[in-house]
């Protein structure tokens, strides 16, 4: 349905995306994954129509998104990070003026109005102001408006940002609900959101995707290898390069250690228990081993392991 090839965007010298190459499938709710400044809402923008490209293509089904802007939109809804709400109208007039914003025929208004307030559970607050209502009901005002013309497509840039713990489970079910009959694009930081309402992810870090698949393509894409965190005190440099002269070492990652002097290390081993390596390489250099566990693959280490900027 969606299609992203070579797409690139330059702000000034820097690359705010760099080459970035995904589709979207018919039906599919897809999760945009990645650190605060990854390249997320720039994308969703490009794809939307709300800014061009420097480089590259995006086309919803035979339609180019420079060239097709205006029907692509027809196609689409879109909420972006900050709800475009007037917070001075009632619901229900918002509602009316979105829908002929979006110029939907005047005998079928109040239908597509109605469908909006079923699904996204308004009939509480449909006569209050948008500035009397709560966070969550805000977002679900948001979502009404994205979706009052009936789009094939919804795309949400950080849906749940700023809510509390119940709102955002609120949120979650409702997008799940409507995940069950159009293509969504789900943009997030947040790792539980993914899980909970995305069939695939997509992971982009620095403007470049570094990993996609399905949740557990993306962990058991590593099955039969495993991690080793640990926490060394000593000098870092130097640990690095002496566990990677071992064979079944893949990588070392190096985290924060927490306190001075101390070093958190992700050891990827290939084969064998690579507690007894760490260990062993620990007492033969004198270092310091002050914790150490093993563990295989989540999605939040994936993540974690894949946008993490070493220090």
């Amino acid at each position: 349905m969606i299609q992203v090839q070579n797409l690139t965007k330059k702000y000034n010298e820097t690359k705010a995306l760099d080459s970035v190459n995904f589709e979207v499938r018919e039906g599919e709710v897809l999760g945009f994954l990645g650190p605060n400044g990854a390249g997320k809402s720039t994308a969703m923008k490009i794809i939307t129509g709300f800014i061009a490209p420097t480089q590259g293509t995006v086309k919803v089904g035979d339609l180019d998104v420079v060239d097709n802007s205006f029907e692509i939109r027809e196609k689409i809804g879109y909420l972006p990070e900050t709800n475009p709400l007037y917070t001075d109208m009632k619901v229900h007039e918002y509602l009316k003026f979105v829908a002929q914003a979006r110029q939907i025929p005047k005998q079928n208004r109040q239908d597509a109005i109605k469908r909006m307030i079923k699904v996204c559970g308004l009939d509480s607050v449909i006569h209050k102001t948008i500035d009397e209502l709560s966070k969550g009901y805000r977002q679900r005002v948001g979502l009404a408006q994205a979706m009052v013309h009936d789009p094939d497509i919804l795309i949400m840039d950080e849906p749940t940002s700023g809510l509390d713990p119940n709102q955002i489970v609120e949120i979650r079910d409702l997008i799940k609900k409507i995940g069950e009959k159009k293509t969504v694009i789900l943009s997030t930081h947040i790792l539980p959101e993914v899980t909970a309402t995305c069939s695939r992810v997509i992971i982009i870090n620095n403007g470049k995707i570094v990993a996609q698949g399905t949740s557990d393509e993306l962990t058991s894409a590593r099955a039969g290898q495993e991690i080793i965190y640990a926490k060394i005190r000593g000098d870092k440099e130097r640990v690095s390069s002496v566990l990677s002269e071992y064979n079944q070492v893949k990588t070392v990652k190096t985290f924060s250690g927490g306190e001075t002097g101390v070093h958190g290390f992700g050891i990827e081993i290939s084969e064998g228990d690579g507690r007894e390596l760490v260990y062993r390489c620990a007492v033969s250099n004198n270092w310091t081993l002050l914790e150490m566990y093993r563990k295989q693959e989540n999605l939040e280490d994936v993540f974690r392991r894949l946008t993490t900027t070493e220090e």
